[in-house]
């Protein structure tokens, strides 16, 4: 069976953020079914239908870039209780021209990572009423909010934490179900 090819989209542009270390943890992590790929977002001018006619080489990239993945893993932090605008600005580029939205059908899932307590779950869930606009099939169970999580990373960028190494091999593989299961 071959890998099912998927796109890892993080909402932080910063090249050392918590997100990106999370991200790089599930690529290393990622069971022999799934194949992630990070789908960079940070050369992404902003959303503007004017013009769409006529649109900027990145995003035309980006649109056809994403057709070619089976699933997407959006990893997000959380800012004032939702989703950066970056992931926000990549989700609407994506889903134009009107009636050709790149995300429709592909399986997904979220995971919120933040330095406080209670994981991005504001970012987390925000971001699914979006995903469920653009029929993207979200995955349920378990649920990702990844907390605390300036400990859980050596000076390397590895993840170091056992129990969320554990559970992060727990979500891909119920999440290589749900993609073979909604493709």
């Amino acid at each position: 069976m071959e890998a099912k090819k998927i796109a890892v989209i993080i909402g932080s542009l910063r090249q050392e953020s918590f997100n990106r270390k999370t991200a790089n943890a599930l690529i290393k992590t990622a069971p022999a079914s799934l194949k992630l790929e990070i789908l960079e977002i940070k050369d992404l001018s902003l959303y503007n239908e004017d013009i769409e006619n006529d649109p900027p080489s990145s995003w035309e990239t980006f649109r056809n870039n994403l057709k070619t993945f089976d699933g997407v893993i959006f990893v997000t932090p959380e800012y004032n209780r939702s989703t950066p605008a970056v992931i926000k600005n990549a989700i609407d580029i994506a889903s134009r021209p009107y009636g050709q939205s790149a995300w429709d059908g592909k399986p997904g899932a979220v995971i919120s990572v933040s330095q406080g307590n209670i994981g991005g779950f504001g970012a987390n869930h925000h971001l699914r009423q979006s995903l469920v606009f653009l029929n993207v099939p979200v995955m349920q169970q378990p649920e990702a909010y990844i907390g605390n999580v300036a400990g859980l990373f050596d000076a390397e960028g590895n993840l170091i934490n056992d129990s969320t190494k554990i559970f992060l091999k727990k979500f891909l593989d119920t999440f290589s179900q749900w993609v073979y299961k909604n493709s």
